[in-house]
């Protein structure tokens, strides 16, 4: 059997394993067994194997691998951030951001190379989009932190939590995502909580409805405008499914557990969706939305049209919505010396969109 057609054993999840032994004539705890020597002992060689069968190693190595993406360059901020990019088969890179604070240790998973969409203060969207990640490829990223960590699900363990805040809409890749976070949450593989994974969306509304019944993680929305006008123009996908869907479906996902929050990200953008009057509209949006907000200092990438909001407008804004009685932080900035902050994750993307193309071209011809 040619490489290329093995199974990458990191492209299932507890059901999808135990298919794959019963296909081999193994009873299923061969997978729970498999799952444990890769993911909490970070073992990808059969033979080292130990609790199961020469034959069955013999038969593993014929018909299967443990395949991860190649490292590429690994960089350290000086807070403590680190950032991995990742070269994936066909060329594409991807990055993936450890973001250590006190009490917990957070992993940016992305999910697609580069982004379909097309929000305006975001350097991912700006590369165009080339293809969705394979479940192996988005839970490569998880195995590749842990090991360059050090990490052990259950011994020492730096990364606490995980967010799906990297390249891409989770949403629009949602089997492979749903496949990969129930790894992160398989108690034989990393054994997270559903409420330290988190899937950041721009809303994407018919699968917000769909994530709830099959993966119960915790929701982020990223909203950044308090109106549909504003929103259209910062993130089109809000011509698709606008401001008062996407809360009804946020209701919706938190309906029938009181405790959860749906968080709002909404990134600062001086004079576009900073003022008293916005804020005191995104409280009139939020009412009645079990909610807490995080206010994203802006962070620049070459040829943008947006600056970050002035310290003190982000403190006034953060005080009205404050009052109104929602839970809000301002986003302490991270990793911003090498471009591992919020929204500046690129990778190096094959864009089939041709938007990095054109996006260059408008800006040479302002400059022109």
């Amino acid at each position: 059997m040619e490489p290329r057609d093995k199974v990458n054993l990191l492209d299932l999840d507890r059901e999808g394993m135990e298919a794959f032994f019963a296909a081999q004539g193994e009873k299923a705890f061969r997978a729970t067994q498999v799952l444990q020597w890769i993911h909490q002992r970070g073992v990808d060689d059969f033979d080292a194997m130990s609790n199961i069968s020469k034959a069955l190693r013999a038969r593993l190595r014929a018909c299967a691998e443990v395949r991860r993406p190649e490292i590429v360059i690994e960089q350290a901020s000086r807070d403590g951030t680190r950032k991995w990019l990742l070269r994936l088969e066909g060329g594409n890179c991807i990055e993936t951001v450890f973001i250590p604070e006190d009490g917990r240790g957070t992993l940016c998973v992305s999910s697609q190379v580069g982004c379909s969409l097309n929000c305006t203060f975001c350097s991912t969207a700006q590369q165009g989009f080339n293809r969705n990640l394979s479940s192996a490829e988005i839970i490569a990223q998880l195995l590749v932190a842990y090991r360059a960590l050090g990490d052990t699900p259950k011994g020492e363990r730096r990364i606490s939590n995980v967010v799906m805040m990297g390249m891409g809409e989770p949403l629009l890749n949602f089997d492979n995502v749903v496949r990969a976070m129930n790894i992160m949450t398989d108690d034989f593989a990393y054994g997270l909580s559903k409420r330290r994974v988190t899937l950041s969306t721009a809303g994407v509304v018919p699968a917000v409805d769909r994530l709830r019944e099959v993966c119960h993680v915790s929701l982020a929305v990223s909203l950044h405008a308090p109106n549909d006008a504003l929103r259209n123009e910062l993130v089109p996908l809000n011509k698709k499914y606008p401001i008062a869907e996407l809360m009804d479906a946020c209701k919706r996902y938190v309906a029938d557990a009181p405790h959860r929050k749906v968080t709002f990200e909404y990134t600062m953008l001086a004079g576009v969706n900073d003022s008293v009057a916005h804020a005191r509209e995104l409280v009139r949006v939020l009412q009645g939305v079990p909610a807490k907000v995080n206010l994203i200092p802006f962070n620049p990438f070459p040829n943008t049209r947006y600056a970050c909001s002035s310290r003190e407008a982000i403190d006034q804004f953060r005080a009205i919505v404050t009052r109104a009685g929602l839970v809000t932080v301002t986003r302490k900035t991270r990793g911003d010396d090498i471009d591992a902050a919020c929204g500046q994750l690129a990778g190096r993307v094959q864009d089939r969109t041709r938007r990095s193309q054109r996006l260059a071209a408008a800006a040479t011809s302002r400059v022109g």
